[in-house]
């Protein structure tokens, strides 16, 4: 772990990009290379796919379930995605970890952002302590990618790029950009990210 890590200065990193930009991969490998990074596990309404752990992927709940804790303000966001399901983040899930001197990267979607940038403008120690990351595709580039996983159908690709398009306007919303190039690219430039965060914290910025 870096001295700045190891003197408390925590950086929770937030991405955000369309499906198929690599954000879950870019997730796993902070967390598996990078000591002292963990991954808020977020929760959602939609059922588990093959092979997804229950508290490990998401939090998976059910549609009660999740209305309650948000009737409890257990969530620091929550939003509607794709019209068919819930996702959200729970402030003790992220708030815990990151006031325990903690790293944290996290995975959401653009409205989950606004979201957090609104619980983050709050709570000054929050919106030091957070950087919003966006991944850019080029969408002809994305397209091939949602093909090739070869899980979804033309409809479903087809919806999949109109969200694109809308995700890919918010971009210059976000602290940092990420052009996305190679996997190996890609997370160079997340891990010079996360210094340069670390960077600003160690000087009070």
């Amino acid at each position: 772990m870096t001295d700045v890590a190891a003197a408390g200065l925590p950086v929770l990193l937030v991405l955000a990009g369309p499906a198929g930009s690599g954000k879950s991969t870019l997730c796993d490998r902070m967390v598996q290379e990078v000591p002292g990074f963990s991954r808020v596990v977020t929760a959602t309404t939609r059922a588990p796919r093959t092979g997804e752990i229950n508290g490990v992927h998401y939090h998976f709940l059910t549609a009660a379930e999740f209305d309650t804790q948000v009737a409890a303000g257990a969530f620091l966001e929550w939003a509607w995605v794709h019209q068919k399901n819930r996702y959200g983040t729970r402030a003790a899930d992220v708030l815990g970890p990151l006031r325990a001197g903690r790293s944290l990267i996290i995975n959401v979607d653009v409205q989950g952002v606004d979201s957090l940038r609104r619980a983050a403008a709050a709570d000054v120690w929050l919106r030091r302590h957070m950087t919003t990351v966006f991944i850019d595709v080029p969408l002809a580039e994305l397209r091939a990618r949602l093909a090739g996983r070869g899980t979804d159908g033309a409809e479903e690709i087809a919806r999949r790029m109109r969200t694109a398009e809308a995700e890919l306007a918010q971009k210059d919303n976000f602290d940092q950009v990420i052009v996305s190039r190679s996997k190996d690219e890609d997370f160079a430039a997340l891990q010079r990210i996360w210094r340069q965060a670390q960077t600003r914290l160690a000087a009070g910025a």
